[in-house]
């Protein structure tokens, strides 16, 4: 249920930023939507889910609004992989790297990136620009905030809920 309703709100994220966010003309661009999703998946689901569930909206993504075909989904794989890797047994308070940490994955990501794109599409790539990218990290950074209090609000309710929905059971007095 918690994998289904995030792949829903995922599907709506893409929509919004391909439909709605386009119409709306920053300097900068728009934030990533979808980045910010796969990063929060990336510290509260387990493994295969979180494996699933950013492999999948990667892929719609790239469906809907990929230019060159499969690179969003590896960006996501590689995102989620790169911080469930960095937080799973770290010592420091969650809310104290969570944002940050978005930012600078997200920058080195476009650094890769661009790196990867030089190598096989030379021809294509725009010239590099150190303010533009840190302007697009910065946009991240400050809608992540507030997206990371939704999503955990509506992971913590899915969470509460399920451990609610489990009735106890209750032993007869014949089997015993």
């Amino acid at each position: 249920m918690l994998l289904f309703l995030f792949w829903i709100l995922g599907v709506v994220l893409i929509v919004l930023q391909t439909t709605v966010l386009q119409t709306v003309s920053y300097e900068t661009g728009t934030p990533d939507l979808v980045f910010i999703l796969v990063a929060f998946t990336g510290y509260r689901f387990a493994w295969i889910p979180g494996i699933i569930l950013a492999f999948s909206i990667g892929w719609i993504m790239d469906i809907v609004a990929g230019i060159h075909l499969g690179f969003y989904p590896l960006l996501c794989l590689l995102t989620f992989a790169s911080l469930k890797f960095l937080t799973s047994n770290s010592p420091v308070k969650e809310s104290m790297y969570q944002i940050p940490l978005v930012g600078a994955s997200f920058f080195l990501i476009q650094m890769f990136f661009y790196f990867v794109y030089s190598l096989t599409l030379p021809e294509v790539l725009p010239e590099w620009s150190w303010a533009l990218t840190s302007k697009r990290t910065a946009l991240v950074i400050v809608a992540a905030m507030p997206l990371f209090i939704l999503f955990n609000a509506l992971f913590e309710f899915v969470q509460k809920r399920k451990i609610r929905s489990k009735p106890f059971r209750r032993r007869s007095s014949e089997s015993l």
